[in-house]
């Protein structure tokens, strides 16, 4: 005879939908894959209600079959239903994968207010009182959800199964409901379940206060304030629960698993039967909530919904959640307590929000992290209005961050060398000295000739020096500009020192925008001003975190003279915010076509040599090499001394096959961009024939008629064969084989060399006139 325990595991295998999370920002209908769905909570600030899944699919538009929902406050998911409370008027409402609300409520309940709601496998629960009172009331109405006969709708009755005179009186702060029981945590502390199958639980006399409860079909998980430590009741006393030790701020249950967010990094941790292989690794999230086929959860980064798979038998797309942030946390009208942070919108305010609440009087109280993910380190700790922020430990730069990131025993090394090192010094000062003498007796006469002779031409190959311009009698502008250090000096920006700076990210701050987002001028409390590139919540929905720290990572070790150096970042509240170099003088787009004061020959010569030398540099030096894939005029910046600088680069993971070809793209449109800097046209022109700059340009040059793309709105020189050579050089840069094109190196050479014959244009200048496609002096024409 088959006992009740072996036939409870044997429905526990058959039955494909039983698991059951409490309430929260996002909750698991379950079911088979066919009618299984997913809801949570939107940030935009109306607390509307997004759902996803397969159940309800046959719809041609599915985003319609869940239009109808109002806001919540609060969900929780039960078999093939959802119910969440109203955040307007607290009361209870249920809806099916087929958006339908119809009859999920008995009339009697239709129009109480509730603080809390729990949805079971075919039964729901509620606490009465109003949401965002937190009302003592706290008695429990609870009801059934059935299907009807011969038919998949569901209907909801009045539950003779789940009233109990015992429980009538009692006063709850919290409800879970699982298959046949509901259990709560009564207010001034203590677990008490009832319904017909609370039996097989086998709870009694328990006082503890919990943090979190949540249930499965037969199994129910609380985590007690006191511990923190995950403690579970069911009819299988060998039932496994996190080691010992570990502890949590939220769970969510599945139909044979359990998943858990832990204190310290709110990093996922599951146990029980499931992928171990999908779960998320050193991911945070704020919320989580799980269904039998898959769990889901907003992270904690950038509110960006996130799923991984129980079963891997389950098509991912199927499941794959909508590309919008979600709610991290309930809103409530609390204060809050220590170990919390108070939520705020600022990662969302360039949509216009201030609160991610439908009012204004209500927050999101969440509770801090302690630590970061292996890897990284705590480089902010959590206050009242922000997270902890995690950084990466190659940004690590003194002891504060040594333990975090497992870097004692390098540190202890180094101190080592550096004691032997000292003495050596003390042991031999004489002979080092002496020695010194003697070096520097015989270097000395070399070191003042290397200074005369080749400084200059050395600085020259770099950024074109001081030197060589003062003695041809023209300004330098282009000046070697020190810049700070980065990974080792690389600031990190508070979020509300950067809104300070941009007077809170104003559009009379801004710069420009584009697919990333937007970029805003901001002055520094020490005075500095900077570019603070910011990013948009698509760009931020689309970008992995850990791609994005990756970039980072390698941006910060790029330096040269010809880009636009990073100085710093910002992650906090799931930003994605860069602070560059401020380039005063704009783009050179804007003084070739946009309206602002003309660029004379000797500018433009060196504009084109400084923006070859910057991408030889991606090329070339930069370590991995970068590829820019985006370089025209409005990516060429200009600084306070005019030197060209190249902006919005970031890191490719690419073959070499890829690469070589990539960076022939990039000479491509380097050639386009040395086309508009010689005629001034705009790289595609409506009001030209042919309208594109290369069709229009490549014929004249290769007929020998270059000088008939020159800016005639731009006074010339005497001697403009510089000007010819730049255009044979845009030439060979856009020919239409790829293999056929120079290198960046190449390119920047040439330039370079025509600099130099190029800072003499207007040394004894005459007039100089085009006529027919070719150059003239004005005494030689009629």
């Amino acid at each position: 005879m088959i006992s009740l325990s072996s036939l409870l595991l044997l429905l526990s295998l058959a039955i494909p939908a039983s698991g059951f999370g409490s309430m929260g920002p996002i909750a698991a209908a379950f079911g088979g894959e066919e009618d299984a769905f997913f809801c949570a909570i939107d940030a935009s600030g109306k607390q509307a209600v997004i759902c996803w899944g397969k159940g309800g699919r046959s719809s041609e538009n599915p985003s319609e079959i869940f239009s109808s929902i109002p806001p919540m406050a609060a969900l929780s998911g039960g078999e093939g239903f959802m119910c969440g409370i109203l955040s307007n008027t607290s009361q209870a409402y249920c809806w099916d994968s087929m958006g339908s609300a119809t009859d999920l409520i008995p009339s009697v309940y239709r129009y109480k207010s509730y603080t809390h709601i729990a949805a079971g496998k075919n039964h729901v629960c509620a606490i009465r009182g109003y949401y965002y009172l937190e009302s003592d009331s706290g008695t429990v109405d609870c009801w059934d959800i059935v299907k009807k006969s011969n038919s998949n709708s569901l209907i909801s009755q009045q539950s003779a199964l789940f009233y109990d005179q015992n429980i009538s009186e009692l006063v709850f702060k919290t409800v879970v409901s699982g298959e046949g029981f509901s259990c709560g945590g009564i207010k001034d502390g203590g677990l008490v379940c009832w319904g017909p199958n609370s039996s097989i639980l086998r709870i009694s006399k328990i006082s503890d206060s919990f943090v979190s409860l949540t249930s499965s079909r037969s199994v129910v998980c609380g985590i007690p304030k006191v511990t923190g430590e995950v403690k579970c009741w069911s009819k299988n006393d060998s039932f496994r629960v996190p080691s010992s030790g570990v502890q949590f701020i939220s769970m969510t249950a599945g139909d044979r698993h359990f998943c858990g967010i832990r204190e310290d990094t709110h990093g996922v941790e599951c146990w029980g039967y499931f992928n171990a292989s999908s779960v998320p690794k050193g991911a945070g999230f704020f919320a989580i909530s799980a269904s039998n086929v898959i769990t889901c959860g907003i992270r904690e980064v950038d509110l960006v919904l996130d799923c991984w798979f129980v079963n891997e038998t389950v098509k991912s797309s199927d499941f794959d959640p909508p590309l919008q942030l979600s709610s991290p946390g309930l809103c409530s009208p609390r204060s809050c307590s220590a170990g919390e942070f108070a939520y705020n919108a600022s990662a969302l305010d360039e949509a216009g929000l201030t609160s991610l609440c439908a009012r204004k009087d209500l927050h999101l109280c969440l509770p801090c992290a302690l630590n970061c993910s292996d890897g990284y380190f705590v480089s902010s700790l959590c206050t009242e209005n922000s997270n902890r922020i995690c950084t990466l430990c190659s940004f690590c730069q003194n002891s504060s961050c040594w333990a975090a990131c497992g870097l004692e025993q390098v540190e202890m090394h180094r101190r080592h060398q550096r004691l032997l090192h000292k003495i050596e010094l003390i042991l031999g000062p004489s002979i080092a000295g002496f020695l010194l003498i003697i070096i520097g007796w015989c270097l000395f006469p070399y070191l003042f000739f290397f200074k005369g002779k080749d400084g200059p031409k050395k600085q020259f190959r770099s950024c074109i020096g001081k030197k060589d311009m003062e003695a041809d009698g023209i300004a330098d502008p282009n000046p070697l500009i020190p810049v700070a250090q980065c990974p080792g000096e690389a600031q990190i920006f508070r979020l509300s020192e950067l809104k300070d700076a941009t007077n809170g990210f104003k559009e009379f701050n801004e710069l420009g925008r584009g697919s990333y987002g937007f970029v805003y001028k901001a002055i520094l409390t020490d005075g500095r001003q900077v570019a603070v590139k910011r990013a948009n919540a698509a760009t931020i929905i689309h970008t992995n975190i850990r791609d994005f720290e990756m970039e980072l990572e390698i941006l910060c070790t790029m330096r040269h003279c010809n880009i636009v150096n990073l100085l710093g970042y910002c992650t906090e509240m799931g930003e994605r915010i860069l602070v560059y170099e401020y380039m005063s003088h704009g783009t050179l787009h804007d003084h070739l076509h946009g309206g602002l004061s003309p660029l004379n020959w000797t500018q433009r010569l060196r504009i084109a040599m400084q923006a070859a030398k910057g991408l030889e540099y991606l090329h070339m030096e930069a370590n991995p090499p970068v590829v820019h894939r985006g370089i025209k005029t409005s990516n060429v910046l200009l600084d306070s001394d005019w030197g060209a600088r190249i902006s919005d680069f970031g890191f490719s993971n690419l073959s070499d096959k890829d690469l070589s070809e990539d960076m022939k793209n990039d000479v491509y449109s380097f050639g386009i961009v040395v086309l508009e800097i010689l005629s001034g046209r705009k790289a595609y022109d409506v009001d030209y024939s042919p309208q594109n700059i290369v069709e229009w340009a490549v014929p004249l040059i290769r007929r020998g008629k270059a000088a008939a793309i020159i800016d005639r709105y731009v006074a010339l020189p005497r001697n403009v064969e510089p000007l010819l050579k730049l255009a044979d050089i845009a030439e060979t840069a856009v020919q239409e084989n790829s293999s056929d094109r120079p290198t960046m190196a190449e390119l920047a050479h040439s330039l370079e060399q025509i600099v130099k014959e190029g800072l003499l244009l207007y040394h004894n200048a005459g007039l100089t006139v085009v006529k027919d496609g070719r150059v003239h002096s004005s005494a030689n024409l009629d």
